[in-house]
């Protein structure tokens, strides 16, 4: 799985008309005030004298360092006007993110004249980008101690996060989609052909044959699984052997996944799996989604494709969900719940005490585990990536948590603007009843990685120019 923290390419420049050491202490600040906001950066330094990009000299020797590194993104701050082809032509033969940005120039001196000119290079850049056909992340001139700074530097870092785990996307799916489900069918040869994204099928028979292994081998994954499920869950209900069980089933999925370098999984999760294996993947799926493994359920191929994309634009600072769009709320004319059988990882749980298992009462016997608990409240993102004929979308949209009535499963009632325009937004496509969801505002670092995926963002709430906004700091 892609844990490694993001790198950002260092990628300061000047103009070599501008003689005024400034430059060097601009690009010195500007270094500091990035690193000490926690993101790693590749820097090219001894690249010339100064260490700045100036010349057509510098682009082969800048663009090596970069891929050697492995850089995730590039910021290319102007330190006075810059010089814009040699930006442009890094830009395009290193392929990542870009963000472009130059310090706020100082009042100038009453009889020396401009120093700078950050902005004015800045106009520059961004029309070369385009000739490039770069796409580019454009932070508003300011100071670099303002908060606005900080925060479209920590949220381009995001978007370069999703743009990585996007394109490195492998999803494990796990038997075929359930009859009835024909909104989940998805193309697999188009998703490798447009997006580079990778599907590996594995069959009941491969899950019951690994469990079977584990079942042998008396693996000591299983019974750290055990301790682990234990730690996390008021198991009371299921007694030792349901939870042997379930404990197999999360190592044999993870066991799955690794081998075949998957980070995300889409699960056949009814009665076939069930009736394989003895237990059910409801909360499997919860505890492995919390570790950084997102499952899908209904073998929901898009689904856990999205949930790649919000994992990443959150940072994980917060687990995400998988979840169904159920019901209206009976009182709250704009809110809906967000609902599924009991996948909802632990940890955001609203009440910690409330996290129990309980037993799935099945026909051709009892399986653990399906859990029950709400979640907490407050700012929630929700989206959704999928496509037909040929085209594809992410649904964007935030709103809250709020109080409803309880209900079994996990669950959130999510309350939003206007939910009516939700609904047709939603119903009228290419969208289905599925989303992923991730507590907090990441609207705007999913739009703006939209650019960089070859995907139309679509949001529905806050709308575009508000997302757009938002990177201005407001």
């Amino acid at each position: 799985m892609l844990n490694h923290p993001v790198k950002i390419g260092f990628a300061p420049t000047k103009r070599d008309v501008f003689t005024n050491p400034e430059a060097l202490t601009i690009r010195r600040q500007i270094k500091e005030r990035v690193l000490s906001l926690g993101i790693e950066l590749v820097d090219i330094e001894g690249i010339n004298e100064d260490s700045l990009l100036q010349f057509p000299s510098d682009i082969e020797k800048a663009v090596k360092i970069y891929k050697e590194a492995g850089v995730d993104g590039l910021f290319c701050p102007h330190c006075n006007f810059g010089a814009e082809s040699v930006v442009a032509r890094i830009a395009a033969a290193v392929g990542k993110p870009v963000l472009l940005w130059g310090p706020r120039d100082g009042a100038p001196a009453p009889f020396d004249g401009r120093t700078r000119d950050s902005l004015c290079g800045l106009f520059a850049t961004g029309k070369v980008l385009r000739r490039f056909n770069v796409p580019f992340t454009y932070l508003t001139n300011c100071g670099a101690e303002e908060e606005s700074f900080a925060f479209g530097v920590r949220s381009f870092a995001a978007v370069c996060a999703v743009v990585r785990d996007f394109r490195s996307t492998r999803v494990l799916q796990i038997s075929t989609r359930p009859e009835p489900f024909w909104t989940v069918m998805f193309n697999e040869g188009e998703l490798l052909e447009r997006f580079g994204l990778q599907v590996f099928p594995v069959t009941l028979q491969e899950v019951v044959c690994e469990l079977e292994r584990l079942e042998r081998e008396d693996a000591p994954a299983v019974a750290e699984a055990m301790r682990d499920i234990r730690r996390r869950l008021n198991c009371g209900e299921a007694d030792e052997e349901q939870l042997l069980r379930m404990a197999r089933l999360l190592v044999g999925v993870q066991n799955l996944a690794d081998k075949n370098g998957c980070n995300s999984v889409a699960i056949q999760c009814w009665e076939p799996l069930q009736r394989a294996v003895g237990a059910a993947c409801c909360t499997v799926n919860g505890i492995l989604t919390e570790r950084g493994l997102p499952v899908a359920c209904e073998t929901d191929v898009h689904g856990a494709v999205t949930s790649i994309l919000l994992q990443a634009a959150c940072e994980r600072a917060s687990s995400v969900f998988f979840a169904d769009l159920t019901i209206r709320h009976p009182d709250n004319d704009n809110s809906v719940l967000l609902w599924h059988c009991g996948n909802f990882p632990p940890s955001l749980a609203i009440d910690a005490k409330a996290r129990a298992l309980s037993v799935l009462h099945n026909p051709f016997g009892d399986c653990a585990s399906q859990s029950n608990w709400e979640i907490r409240h407050g700012d929630i993102t929700v989206c959704r990536f999928d496509g037909d004929h040929g085209e594809y979308r992410l649904m964007i949209g935030e709103g809250k948590g709020v109080d409803g009535p309880p209900t079994v499963g996990t669950y959130s009632w999510f309350e939003v603007d206007s939910w009516p325009r939700w609904e047709r937004h939603l119903v009228e496509g290419p969208y289905i009843h599925h989303c992923a969801g991730a507590h907090g505002r990441f609207g705007h670092i999913l739009y703006e990685a939209c650019k960089y995926l070859g995907i139309e963002a679509d949001p529905i709430s806050p709308r575009a120019e508000e997302f757009r906004d938002r990177w201005l700091g407001r």
